[in-house]
């Protein structure tokens, strides 16, 4: 019976099939020093690869650290929006601003509804990149049920001068299709001047109908957008 001796080759791997008899015996040494020094190479290129995997890994992470140390960086200004609709009801106070309004309904909600000071909070909580009035005041929570919304306005002007923020502008939006607001106006923005710390000359309020078109026109709901400024101290 013949005798073979198996090789292989790194790449690609495959076995080869050749008779001991055809090989002399003093090739057997220098092709076994090659291997070895074949192994040692290929040992050498992927500890090379390693390392420049880690230093590579290392680079992304520090990439990764002075991103966010970036984004945690006090801004001169952040500007937030917000946004809050509720169906109007007979039965329910009409709170806007903090101002009752006489009209024949209201808004039915788990507060007192004012559709303007919540959309003021979501913009101010959003410009400093907080939760928005539903995760930090739950209507789930019985103590918020009927509770005036001045209270979520004094959390999240606390918050901001605690993040070192102050009211640069801000300009909100009521949508509605009765009653007129032209005769509140003034005494509403004063209120929302006074909750605010803020100068009313910073604050502007607008009202307008929805061409009686689906249910805000229908004077079945009202709505407010806001959009504040926030200046650093």
């Amino acid at each position: 019976m013949a005798t073979h001796l198996y090789t292989y080759s790194l790449l690609p791997t495959k076995f080869i099939r050749k008779p001991l008899t055809h090989l002399p015996l003093s090739s057997l040494k220098p092709r076994a020093s090659s291997l070895r020094t074949t192994k040692q190479t290929a040992t050498l290129s992927v500890s090379a690869a390693a390392a420049a995997e880690t230093a590579s890994s290392v680079e992304v992470n520090e990439s990764s650290t002075a991103v966010q140390a970036s984004k945690s960086k006090l801004l001169p200004f952040r500007v937030g929006h917000g946004f809050d609709l509720h169906r109007l009801e007979p039965g329910y106070p009409l709170i806007i601003g903090g101002i009752d309004i006489p009209h024949d309904r209201g808004c039915e909600a788990h507060s007192d509804g004012d559709v303007l000071l919540h959309c003021v909070v979501d913009a101010i909580l959003g410009a400093l990149g907080l939760p928005d009035i539903g995760q930090i005041f739950p209507d789930s929570d019985p103590k918020w049920k009927g509770a005036a919304s001045s209270v979520f306005i004094k959390e999240a002007v606390r918050l901001m001068h605690e993040a070192g923020y102050e009211i640069g502008n801000l300009d909100a939006t009521l949508i509605l299709q009765r009653p007129k607001l032209s005769p509140h106006k003034e005494i509403i923005k004063a209120n929302l001047s006074e909750l605010l710390g803020a100068d009313p000359s910073v604050l502007n309020l607008k009202a307008k109908t929805h061409e009686k078109v689906d249910s805000l026109g229908e004077n079945r709901s009202i709505a407010a957008h806001t959009v504040v400024l926030l200046m650093k101290k």
